[in-house]
């Protein structure tokens, strides 16, 4: 049995993807208001009450790692969320 559904590991990886995407490193000088929690916050949100929130914690320091560095490698974001789903 899986820990989350496929949709919602496959939700994480989308929301994290065009997060990092979006973002550069002048974003928050100029988009007044821009906060890269809400980015964070609205990438973990198909993980909320899925799992314990220290593995969801987990995630928010990954997807903010991810979302701010370019270079950061996404292959164990893209297989812890693979475990859970049962891939």
């Amino acid at each position: 049995m899986s820990a989350i559904g496929r949709g919602r590991a496959e939700k994480v990886l989308y929301r994290t993807a065009i997060s990092a995407f979006m973002y550069y490193p002048d974003k928050p000088d100029n988009e007044p208001g821009y906060d890269v929690e809400e980015d964070v916050a609205w990438c973990v949100a198909p993980l909320d009450r899925q799992l314990p929130m220290p593995d969801v914690d987990i995630f928010r320091g990954v997807i903010r790692m991810l979302i701010t560095e370019p270079l950061a490698d996404r292959r164990p974001l893209i297989q812890k969320l693979a475990e859970l789903s049962g891939e």
